[in-house]
């Protein structure tokens, strides 16, 4: 068995394919099994309470009948409407009245949208219903054979979509966004010098993408999964850098403190590249950003022994043309 370490790949978050109108891709995750398995469990539990709701209304309602009235046929047609009710019903009502989401996936945080990103139509939820009565859940028609064709369609599916969703054209994603991540740590003193030093020049966007995301989030990663995953980004990130760090400190540390010699090479070249062009373009102009309304306003560099003060950016919707001050 090899124990080479095998290369990051870092995990897809937006793999829902959903495009908005603008032609932007948005940031949805679409629904696997395991999620789409307990949002069922949960649905199905609530639909046992609301059938024992209904089996009681009926016996009180058959019970209040003259004598003779309730046969077998009758008690037969009323089971009918039931589970009609409970396995048609119950999934077409709250996902019209409630933006795609019946109890269980309301609870899950999924919810059943269009292959484009619409809303789930009428036609649509009652399609996948019918579906999943027939063939996945319960499944009427071979019990058996259509779960393991149900589950192998979910496996084999891109975006997780089961065989009612193939015919209806929807998929189910989650709403719920993921928790923010803490900072990411500094470099520790003991580093400080040797990031300096550091050839920085082959460590490519996904690899520094791969570590900032396990140093956000290593405090949710238990040991030895933790260490592990530490080591394998580490003689990675280390193939690619050079000189050699000092030893005695744990990988997280030396991840850390690449991480933060790149931001820091990373800001110092956009100042470079701002005072290059607010040399080259003085109209360009300098204002306070709303999140900066007290940052001073820089000067330009100075020109026969007196700084200049560069122009301010003209105002929205005024007239400014090249030389003439906004």
């Amino acid at each position: 068995m090899s124990t080479a370490p095998r290369p990051w790949t870092a995990p897809s978050w937006g793999d829902a394919g959903l495009v908005s109108g603008e032609a932007v891709q948005l940031d949805v995750r679409a629904a696997r099994i395991g999620s789409r398995v307990l949002a069922l469990l949960l649905d199905v539990l609530v639909q046992l309470v609301f059938g024992l709701l209904l089996a009681a209304l009926a016996g009180l309602a058959l019970a209040a009948l003259p004598y003779g009235v309730v046969d077998a046929a009758l008690e037969r047609a009323l089971l009918t409407i039931g589970l009609v009710l409970l396995l048609v019903g119950y999934p077409v009502f709250f996902e019209r009245l409630n933006h795609g989401r019946t109890p269980g996936k309301a609870a899950v945080g999924l919810r059943v949208v269009s292959v484009d990103g619409a809303p789930v139509g009428f036609r649509q939820s009652v399609s996948r219903a019918l579906v999943g009565v027939a063939v996945e859940w319960p499944g009427l028609v071979l019990p058996l054979l259509s779960w393991v064709a149900g589950v192998t369609v979910m496996l084999s599916d891109p975006r997780g979509r089961r065989l009612g969703d193939l015919v209806a054209g929807t998929m189910v994603v989650h709403t719920r966004v993921a928790a923010r991540w803490r900072p990411v740590p500094g470099t520790v003193p003991a580093l400080a010098a040797w990031a300096h030093t550091l050839d920085l020049s082959r460590l490519d966007a996904p690899l520094a993408l791969a570590a900032r995301q396990y140093l956000a989030r290593a405090h949710r990663f238990s040991e030895p999964a933790r260490g592990e995953l530490a080591r394998r980004l580490w003689h990675q990130v280390a193939a690619v850098t050079t000189p050699p760090p000092p030893a005695g400190l744990p990988e997280s540390a030396y991840l850390a403190a690449v991480l933060s010699e790149r931001h820091r090479r990373a800001r110092h070249l956009l100042a470079g590249e701002r005072a290059l062009t607010a040399v080259l373009w003085p109209q360009l102009g300098y204002a306070p950003s709303a999140d900066r309304p007290n940052e001073p306003v820089p000067a330009l560099p100075a020109q026969g022994g007196q700084a200049r003060v560069r122009p301010p950016v003209p105002a929205a919707g005024g007239e400014w043309t090249p030389g003439r001050p906004g």
